[in-house]
């Protein structure tokens, strides 16, 4: 058996699996998964965010967003004030949420901390990756 050269990829698919699960683990009391937690920040830095654009920054389907807001206004923590099917959307997070929401970044920062306490230029590295890494278009 061959050894496989590094791979930054598979080490940072490898190091987001292992922080995901760290998050998910923070936030499981709170009712929350990694998912909710980015829909309902989503939603409270875009109040009145439309279900494609919700879609788009969350990389699901416009249907998963769909379902996923069901479950938020089910919970209570998010508002849906659409009139009716083909209308702009009108989601708000509730009272409920916005608390959950800073319940969920307090645990956020602490695990921010943790992860940048050994290698502060690591999160100078991973700034704005998400949106253009490296210049490769997005698809």
């Amino acid at each position: 058996m061959s050894e496989r050269p590094f791979s930054p990829v598979i080490a940072l698919l490898t190091v987001a699996s292992v922080w995901d699960g760290h998050l998910g683990s923070e936030l499981r009391d709170l009712g929350l998964t990694t998912r909710k937690y980015g829909l309902l920040a989503h939603i409270d830095a875009t109040p009145g965010i439309s279900f494609s654009e919700l879609a788009r920054r969350s990389q699901i389907t416009v249907q998963s967003a769909h379902t996923a807001v069901q479950a938020l206004v089910a919970d209570g923590l998010v508002a849906d004030a659409t009139k009716h099917a083909g209308a702009a959307s009108d989601l708000r997070v509730t009272g409920r949420g916005e608390e959950l929401l800073q319940a969920a970044e307090q645990r956020l920062a602490a695990l921010d901390g943790a992860l940048t306490t050994g290698a502060p230029a690591l999160a100078t590295a991973l700034e704005g990756l998400h949106e253009k890494p490296f210049g490769l278009a997005a698809g």
